[in-house]
């Protein structure tokens, strides 16, 4: 049996990996059209790699994925987060789980799970093309595909696993189209807001562990950390309404307001009561030298004056009218989002091809037999935290078992 796998990346390597194990007399080769190999594992999480989540229950796993939720419920009880940390440790490579739950190669380089793969695939006997861009596709009458290559160059295979990743615009997967697939428009995911016109700017690098933020006039709602940047805010709670609200933002032409409460509590009652206790025990001092929750010195001055209140006055001449506008900044604040800022190398995007097309079980094609999807190419994207490459790891398991479905 001859297996082509389509594309050098996460998905590819590990589907070319399980279909070599699960079929060791088959001829498994992967066609890399670039240079590089693996090159979004080498710059995730920073160069350290964010193999995947510490999360084990599936239900809450699942929750991670905006879009294709459902599918991964089902895939993950073939392989989740528990299987791939068992399959790099059976292979040497010790891995930590943060608080967080973001799960990391004890060696925190990301190195170390690309030499884990090129070791996997030498030993297993995959041959690894680079520089080979697959230009066309072409199912034939015997049930065998063609896959046609530059310079007139064409090879016919028994299964092919296209992982090439997603595609940023929609002409990236006309190819498939062509072949009946259905497609779901591309849009970025996973993606920072850029606020020209705001002054919070200047606060870049400050980080608020807890925070809960909201897209006025939608009903999308993130929590988690902040982290307000030289372009605007990011962080985990910025990350998650952009990967929930991938098609309502773009839609939006990335022009909208965001409201951000700076100390995680919905109820202003509780922070009124907070601030009133401040009042009494400190009432004698400046409002900027007592922090309420917390919150790093630098931002707490910048809502105070955003709040039009002096610095210098302090707890016990704020009044009724002085403590509202503090509850009002600290659980409301509204800052204008003009545009985006996506990573390039880690870009991630909603979209690509319908999970209708695919029978996800086998995650074969359910209009051309023998031909099987991974990874990022079709319309499953999780949020970040390691949720993208489990996403990889589990559907490339599945594809790599080479089954035909009924």
């Amino acid at each position: 049996m001859k297996v082509a796998v389509i594309g050098g990346g996460a998905a590819g390597f590990f589907a070319a990996i399980h279909a070599k194990e699960n079929f060791p007399q088959a001829e498994v080769t992967i066609f890399e059209k670039s240079k590089k190999l693996l090159a979004k594992v080498k710059v995730s999480g920073g160069g350290r790699c964010n193999v995947t989540n510490g999360c084990t229950s599936i239900t809450e796993l699942s929750k991670a994925y905006p879009r294709g939720e459902k599918k991964m419920r089902k895939a993950f009880g073939v392989f989740n987060t528990k299987h791939t940390m068992e399959w790099f440790e059976k292979r040497g490579i010790e891995l930590t789980i943060q608080d967080d739950n973001c799960v990391f190669p004890v060696s925190q380089n990301s190195q170390t799970i690309i030499d884990c793969f090129l070791n996997e695939t030498r030993r297993l006997g995959v041959v690894v093309k680079t520089e080979s861009p697959v230009i066309g596709l072409k199912p034939l009458e015997t049930g065998e595909i063609q896959l046609d290559f530059r310079g007139d160059n064409s090879a016919v295979f028994d299964k092919v696993i296209v992982a090439t990743g997603g595609s940023p615009k929609r002409q990236g997967l006309d190819w498939l189209a062509d072949l009946g697939h259905e497609i779901e428009e591309p849009v970025p995911s996973l993606f920072t807001f850029n606020m020209p016109h705001e002054n919070v700017k200047e606060l870049m690098g400050i980080v608020v562990e807890k925070t809960i933020t909201k897209i006025q006039g939608t009903k999308l709602k993130s929590d988690g950390p902040l982290l307000i940047t030289h372009w605007g805010m990011s962080g985990p709670s910025i990350l998650k309404l952009s990967a929930f609200g991938a098609r309502i933002l773009s839609e939006m032409d990335y022009k909208f307001k965001i409201q951000v409460n700076w100390v995680n509590i919905q109820n202003i009652n509780l922070v009124e009561e907070e601030l009133l206790r401040l009042v009494d025990e400190h009432g004698q001092k400046q409002i900027a030298s007592i922090r309420p929750y917390y919150i790093p010195d630098r931002l707490w001055r910048f809502l105070i004056e955003k709040a039009k209140l002096e610095p210098t006055k302090k707890w016990n001449e704020l009044g009724k009218k002085g403590i509202n506008k503090i509850v009002n900044i600290l659980t409301n604040d509204i800052y204008d989002v003009q545009g985006k800022t996506t990573f390039k190398e880690e870009f991630v995007t909603c979209g690509g091809i319908s999970l209708n097309s695919i029978d996800f079980k086998t995650m074969e094609s359910r209009v051309c037999k023998n031909l099987y999807f991974t990874g990022e190419l079709m319309d499953v994207d999780g949020i970040t935290g390691g949720y993208n490459f489990q996403a990889a790891w589990t559907t490339a398991f599945i594809a790599g078992k080479l089954q035909e479905s009924l």
